[in-house]
């Protein structure tokens, strides 16, 4: 099983739709050969009259292919290949080694896993800063 995320002309993707395998070859009801390839598969659900206008490009959930799986709102990048993730924050800058935001400061380790009220970092895009937050817990 193979994913595939549709790209509109802003290169946001639109929808992400599970597909062929890419080395899959299947025969169309005229007889043509369609697949074999990522490109094959591509071009083919590229021209589904569903997704008229529509570029398609193979993704993969572990990040092997075009550096992220897509979702619905990223931007391919087509001088880099790759999905790039909605920025979250003003602030944060692409990693261009894991095609990430990144946060102008790291967030603090978590010490005291075995703290009775745990509790976790949000960022404050105001303060520029990450900022404890305590659960109910």
């Amino acid at each position: 099983m193979a994913h595939y995320a549709l790209i509109n002309k802003d290169n946001i993707v639109v929808q992400v739709i599970t597909g062929v395998d890419e080395n899959e070859v299947q025969i169309d009801l005229d007889g043509t050969q369609v697949g074999g390839s990522s490109e094959a598969w591509e071009q083919f659900y590229a021209s589904r009259p569903e997704f008229e206008g529509l570029t398609c490009k193979r993704t993969s959930y572990n990040g092997n292919i075009r550096k992220n799986y897509a979702g619905i709102g990223f931007r391919y990048d087509s001088d880099w290949d790759a999905f790039i993730p909605v920025q979250p924050y003003p602030s944060w800058k692409l990693d261009y080694e894991t095609f990430t935001w990144k946060a102008p400061v790291e967030i603090p380790e978590i010490i005291g896993i075995d703290n009775p009220k745990p509790y976790f970092y949000r960022w404050s895009e105001i303060n520029k800063e990450w900022v404890q937050v305590q659960t109910n817990g």
